[in-house]
């Protein structure tokens, strides 16, 4: 089994990111951590072979966590999951080790993908010895890179997705299907599909509100 740490500060988000391990066959959670001090605790007494850590920590940064690490001497891969979408910090990351880098907010699917590959990324160079030339090298770190994105349900796109998400972040009150599409400029009926989408996959929240009369509006807020 693949020895899992995750690292979140948010206590829902921490424990998604443990169900959603504990789903994927081959992994297990050997600790779920808060805060950078805690990560770099649970090694000095500990092990794991996967760290998810998430970069926007109450203490520190995941990259000056990743740092500590490495100069401790420890080699354990990390994934990041993050919200961080600046290029700068993806680049650093990548320098630091960085095996794969998941934005958030993700659904099951991406994250069991980068998982799934991360495994056959393992298996790959599972044992000491010489490689047999190039082409093995080539496949095994192959294994990280998605081909494709994750497939989303027929009839959506990526875009209108990235922008009912950029808007339910830039509500932290949360939005009705009708603020959501006057934010991004859709049909009402297309906000509401994408706002269940992201409901359904544990994205975000589905919050009754009640009016003067009739049945409460539903309104949703981003889960961070």
């Amino acid at each position: 089994m693949i020895q899992v740490l995750v690292v979140e500060d948010d206590q829902v988000a921490a424990e998604a990111h443990r169900t959603y391990v504990e789903r994927v066959a081959g992994f297990t959670v050997a600790a779920v951590v808060h805060s950078g001090a805690e990560a770099l605790r649970f090694f000095e007494r500990d092990t794991a072979d996967l760290v998810l850590l998430d970069f926007y920590l109450p203490d520190t940064h995941g990259l000056a966590v990743c740092r500590a690490l490495r100069a401790a001497g420890n080699p354990v891969d990390v994934i990041a999951v993050t919200s961080a979408r600046d290029l700068a910090v993806v680049k650093a990351a990548v320098s630091v080790g960085i095996v794969q880098y998941l934005i958030k907010p993700f659904t099951f699917a991406s994250l069991r993908d980068k998982l799934e590959r991360y495994a056959k990324f393992r298996e790959s160079f599972g044992e000491a010895g010489d490689v047999l030339g190039q082409s093995e090298v080539d496949r095994a770190l192959a294994a990280l890179r998605s081909p494709v994105a994750t497939a989303l349900p027929k009839g959506m796109s990526g875009q209108t997705l990235d922008a009912v998400v950029a808007a339910l972040r830039d509500e932290p009150d949360g939005l009705s299907a009708g603020a959501a599409a006057t934010a991004t400029g859709v049909s009402r009926v297309t906000a509401r599909r994408y706002l269940e989408y992201l409901a359904d996959n544990g994205l975000a929240r589905r919050e009754p509100r009640y009016g003067q009369v009739g049945r409460p509006e539903v309104w949703y807020r981003a889960v961070t």
